[in-house]
C-alpha cells in the first residue's frame, strides 16, 4: 500500500498551466512548472478543490468500478445518505435500496444507519467528559488530513471514532458472514460515495489498521444505471432502517444536530474550514462542545462524485426527512463503544516542516525570509507557486529560481537594458570627442 496514495490525479495532456488550481489548494500542494501543474503528493489531502476549479478538466479523481463485483461471491452496497438527494420527488428510500439490489448487489447496509450509531456514541463520549474540548468531527477525511498536516496542535481534539462508512462496513461484513457462511475474502463491501477523499481513506485509513471497505464507487458513475433499474421495479421490498438523524449527515449541520446539543458549530467549504481551525488554534472557540467541519460546500451533498447540484440535493434531503422517524439505531446495535473507537491515535504528519532539527529549520527559515523580502509580495501565482513565500521556499529547496518571478525578471531585464543604453551613450560620446584628422 502506497504511503501517499491519492484519488486526485492530473492529466498532463489536458493541463495548460493556467494556475487556477494553485490558488485554491488548502495545503499548497500544487505547483506549475514547465507549463504543467504538479501535485506534491505528501501535501495533498484529496479535498477535490482543484478538480472543481480546473476549467480544462485536467484534475480528476479516480474511483473503483462496478466490475469489481465479479471478484466476490456476495456483494454488499453501502449507500451514503447523499445518494438519496440525487432523485427528484423521492419519498421512500426503499426505491433506491431495491434499485441497488436490481443493479447487482446481494445486500444493502445503509451508511445512515451507522451514522446514527456514531451520533449515539458521540453523545455518550461528550456526556462522559473525557474528550478534549471542543471536539472536532472525524467524519470528513479531507478535514482530518488537513489537521494532520497544517494544525498539529489540534490532533487531540479530533473525535477518535471510526466514520459511519467504516462502522457500516464492519457490521455488514459480520452479518454477511453469519448469513451466508462465506469467508470474509469472498464478501465484497462497496461504499457508494459522493467524495474523492473516501477513496484515499479506504486505501490509507486514519485511526484504524485496515479498512473493511473493498471498493469505493462514485455516485455519478452508477447514478444513470441505477435510475434505469429503479424505473423497472415491479415490487419494493422493505429494507430501509434509518431516520432523520442518519440521513441528515448528508448535509452540513446534520451530524451536529444529531447530538441533540445546541452548543456546536458547523462550517463547510475548505476556506471556511481553515478559518475555523485557525480560530480554534488561537483558542477563540473554547466555549463550544462540538465542531462539525466539511471540506465540501453544503456538506457531503457538495462532493465531486455527486450527480446533482449540492443545493438541490440538500433541499430534496430536507423534503425526504419528513417521511422518516427521528432515529432507528443505537450504539448497542454495534456491540458497544469499543467497536467504534480508533485503534491508533491521530498524529501530526510533518510534511510541511523545513527540517527535523530546530537549528536547521531556523537557518532555512532565515533564508526564506531573506528571499521573500526581495519578492513583490503580490501572490499572483504567475511564477507557478501559490504565494511569494511559497516561491521563496521552492528557491531554498532548489526547485525554483528567483527569475521565475516575472516581476523580478522584468526588473532585471530593465536593469540590463538601462546598462546597455548607458554603455551605448558612453561609446557614442567617446566617438564624438575623438579629433577628426585631415585626410
Amino acid at each position: 500500500m502506497d504511503r501517499f496514495f491519492h484519488s486526485v490525479t492530473l492529466d498532463k495532456d489536458l493541463c495548460v498551466g493556467c494556475t487556477n488550481c494553485i490558488k485554491r489548494c488548502p495545503t499548497q500542494a500544487i505547483r506549475v512548472r514547465g507549463g504543467k501543474a504538479q501535485i506534491i503528493s505528501e501535501r495533498c489531502i484529496d479535498c477535490g478543490e482543484c478538480v472543481r476549479v480546473c476549467p480544462h478538466h485536467a484534475k480528476k479523481a479516480r474511483h473503483d468500478s462496478l466490475d469489481m463485483l465479479e471478484n466476490y461471491e456476495y456483494n454488499i452496497a453501502l449507500p451514503a445518505p447523499t445518494l438519496y438527494g440525487q432523485f427528484n420527488r423521492l419519498d421512500d428510500i426503499d426505491f433506491v435500496l431495491n434499485g441497488l439490489k436490481a443493479l447487482g448487489f446481494d445486500d444493502i447496509f445503509e451508511v445512515s444507519r451507522a451514522a446514527e450509531i456514531v451520533s449515539d456514541a458521540t453523545r455518550q463520549l461528550l456526556a462522559d467528559g473525557k474528550l478534549k474540548m471542543p471536539v472536532i468531527s472525524s467524519a470528513c477525511p479531507a478535514v482530518v488530513r488537513l489537521i494532520r498536516v497544517r494544525f498539529p496542535d489540534l490532533c487531540d481534539h479530533v473525535l477518535p471514532l471510526a466514520s459511519p462508512m467504516e462502522v457500516a462496513a464492519g457490521l455488514a461484513r459480520e452479518a454477511a458472514i453469519k448469513k451466508t457462511g462465506l469467508s470474509s475474502d469472498k464478501i465484497g463491501i462497496f461504499f457508494i460515495s459522493p467524495c474523492a477523499a473516501k477513496v484515499t481513506d479506504v486505501r490509507v485509513p486514519i485511526g484504524i489498521e485496515k479498512s473493511n471497505v473493498d471498493g469505493v464507487l462514485s455516485i455519478s458513475d452508477i447514478y444513470p444505471r441505477l435510475v434505469g433499474y429503479m424505473n423497472k421495479l415491479e415490487q419494493v421490498e422493505p429494507i430501509a432502517n434509518t431516520g432523520i438523524i442518519g440521513v441528515g449527515w448528508s448535509s452540513i449541520g446534520g451530524e451536529a444536530a444529531g447530538l441533540l446539543n445546541e452548543n456546536h458549530l458547523a462550517a463547510d467549504g475548505i476556506g471556511n474550514v481553515i478559518k475555523v481551525l485557525e480560530e480554534l488554534e488561537d483558542e477563540k472557540l473554547q466555549e463550544l462542545d462540538f465542531i462539525e467541519l466539511n471540506a465540501c460546500a453544503g456538506g457531503c451533498v457538495g462532493g465531486i462524485f455527486t450527480a446533482e447540484n449540492g443545493y438541490v440535493a440538500r433541499a430534496r434531503i430536507q423534503r425526504l426527512r419528513k417521511y422518516l422517524p427521528v432515529s432507528c439505531n443505537r450504539l448497542e446495535d454495534a456491540g458497544g463503544l469499543n467497536r467504534l473507537q480508533w485503534t491508533r491515535p491521530l498524529e501530526f504528519a510533518p510534511v510541511m516542516t523545513l527540517a527535523d532539527k530546530v537549528e536547521d529549520a531556523m537557518r532555512l527559515m532565515g533564508k526564506i525570509d531573506e528571499i521573500a523580502e526581495g519578492l513583490p509580495k503580490l501572490d499572483c501565482g504567475s511564477c507557478g507557486a501559490p504565494t511569494c513565500r511559497a516561491l521563496a521556499e521552492d528557491i531554498v529547496w532548489g526547485v525554483a529560481r528567483d527569475t521565475d518571478c516575472i516581476f523580478l525578471m522584468r526588473r532585471q531585464i530593465q536593469d540590463i537594458a538601462n546598462q546597455l543604453s548607458q554603455l551605448e551613450g558612453s561609446v557614442t560620446s567617446e566617438h564624438a570627442a575623438e579629433p577628426h584628422l585631415p585626410k
